[in-house]
């Protein structure tokens, strides 16, 4: 759903001018342009939310900052600065303020922040003029039906390449995952599970969302990997499960082979923030986890509870976590 106001600065001569909130959702560029030719764009993604009190709320919002400030490095474009990404996400909520949706529906105001190379480029070199850009636009509650664990596979396609750019959020590693997603729609699976592209043996991470593990004792498992994203939901998952719940939590790399002796397994990102899974197949070989395909484990759900429970305002959050927006 388009949304009245947007942000756009735009990078030149060395510097960023000043930003504009503007109703115009149009973007002029070169034909040349670098996001054109050599996919020179990055971008992040964080949601607005009516809190129990009434509040409109982001959550931990420098964290989105800080990580798109990575990206732009990994990829030879102009950071962005931090400070200035937390103004454009308060100025754009507030003017559509009318289009966060109320506490207790289930749905959210998504932020789209990116930025991408502006001015032509031919040559195989970065660009010398960029555009960063902040949209939003409300979206409905990611289990519309309810909460329901999903099959996923074992893919065949690598997401990222060793030392890569897999654990920056590149508008390419996107692109990248298209084909093994609808590939695995077409047969009947929700999302794809990449092993590391290096020797195939460890758990990387699905095309938009790092694997959660839980153990029969209890412990919080979490795949460790240079090539996947460093998700704010997990981090913060894990914060809650050693913090909150008491929990023993485990960064580490995670073999293939040990996936079937896990109770739980969830997959974590701003979207849901844990969709259960149920089962992952492996051409011909179904790995099913002891917590079903009914409803989250217990120790998932948990965690899920927990987390958009301070999201929301019912639980206290850890000191700056949750971001006002006047």
């Amino acid at each position: 759903m388009k949304t009245p106001y947007r942000y756009v600065s735009n990078y030149k001569d060395g510097k960023w001018d000043d930003g504009v909130l503007t109703t115009d959702d149009k973007v002029c560029i070169s034909e040349c342009a670098g996001v054109l030719q050599y996919a020179q764009t990055v971008f992040e993604g964080l949601k607005a939310y009516t809190t129990v009190d009434g509040r409109i709320v982001t959550f931990r919002p420098d964290m989105n900052a800080t990580r798109m400030l990575a990206s732009a490095k990994r990829l030879e474009m102009p950071v962005f600065p931090e400070d200035r990404f937390i103004d454009a996400v308060n100025q754009v909520v507030s003017a559509n303020r009318d289009y966060v949706p109320p506490y207790g529906s289930g749905a959210t105001l998504y932020i789209r922040p990116y930025m991408f190379g502006s001015d032509a480029v031919i040559g195989v070199k970065p660009a010398n003029e960029y555009q960063f850009r902040l949209f939003c636009t409300p979206v409905g509650p990611y289990f519309k039906e309810g909460v329901k664990p999903i099959v996923i596979r074992v893919s065949d396609f690598d997401r990222a390449a060793p030392r890569g750019t897999g654990n920056i959020k590149a508008g390419l590693n996107y692109a990248m995952s298209l084909y093994a997603i609808v590939d695995a729609h077409e047969k009947g699976f929700e999302e794809n599970m990449y092993l590391d592209p290096g020797t195939r043996t460890y758990v990387e991470e699905t095309g938009g969302a790092n694997f959660l593990f839980v153990t029969d004792d209890g412990t919080v498992v979490t795949p460790l990997s240079d090539s996947i994203l460093p998700s704010i939901t997990r981090r913060s998952l894990c914060y809650v499960a050693e913090n909150y719940l008491g929990l023993k939590v485990e960064h580490r790399k995670v073999r293939f082979d040990e996936v079937k002796d896990f109770a739980e397994c969830g997959l974590c990102g701003t979207a849901a923030v844990i969709s259960p899974v149920g089962a992952i197949y492996d051409h011909g070989n179904l790995i099913q986890f002891p917590s079903g395909m009914e409803k989250m484990g217990p120790v998932i759900q948990k965690l899920y509870d927990t987390l958009t429970g301070i999201q929301m305002g019912t639980i206290e959050a850890p000191e700056g976590w949750i971001h006002e927006i006047k």
